[in-house]
């Protein structure tokens, strides 16, 4: 497994990467275009969208700059299809992320998930990969269910 796998989602990703979303029960696929639009369409975009392909793709991950702050980037997705989960892809392509971040000067990369118990191994993920809690808003998805957001310092990366 090696870094260059990961690259950029190309249009014609699409197919597949709504698979791994609609595999890995993330939300509606025919939301995707909605959301990738402007990344494919707009060369200005700095919305950041990755695959990991291993002769097709088969993770997905997508960032963007947190409006109003200096260097601070939320990671709003990443799934790996789950025929392919607990290869360390999913930790490669966070790797990739932070390092892609951390060259560009960016400080902090914000993930959030859920505090329901059926997350826990998402947020075991995320602590594995040297990320703090940084904070719990509770009941915020629904009555019972918190938003746990997770937190990483970037420039340590680099020093």
């Amino acid at each position: 497994m090696t870094l260059s796998a990961i690259r950029e989602i190309k249009a014609h990703d699409l197919p597949a990467i709504k698979s791994i979303i609609e595999a890995a029960e993330l939300f509606p696929s025919e939301l995707l275009d909605e959301m990738i639009g402007d990344y494919l369409t707009n060369d200005k975009s700095v919305e950041k969208w990755f695959t990991y392909d291993s002769g097709k793709p088969i993770a997905v991950a997508y960032c963007a700059p947190e409006r109003m702050t200096q260097g601070t980037w939320n990671l709003y997705l990443i799934a790996v299809h789950p025929t392919h989960q607990g290869k360390g892809h999913g930790t490669s392509m966070l790797r990739y992320i932070e390092k892609e971040l951390a060259a560009q000067g960016e400080r902090l990369l914000l993930v959030e998930t859920s505090g329901l118990d059926s997350y826990e191994l998402t947020r075991q993920f995320y602590c594995k990969n040297g990320y703090d809690e940084e904070a719990r808003i509770r009941e915020f998805y629904q009555a019972g269910e918190d938003k746990v957001v997770f937190r990483k310092v970037l420039h340590l990366l680099t020093e």
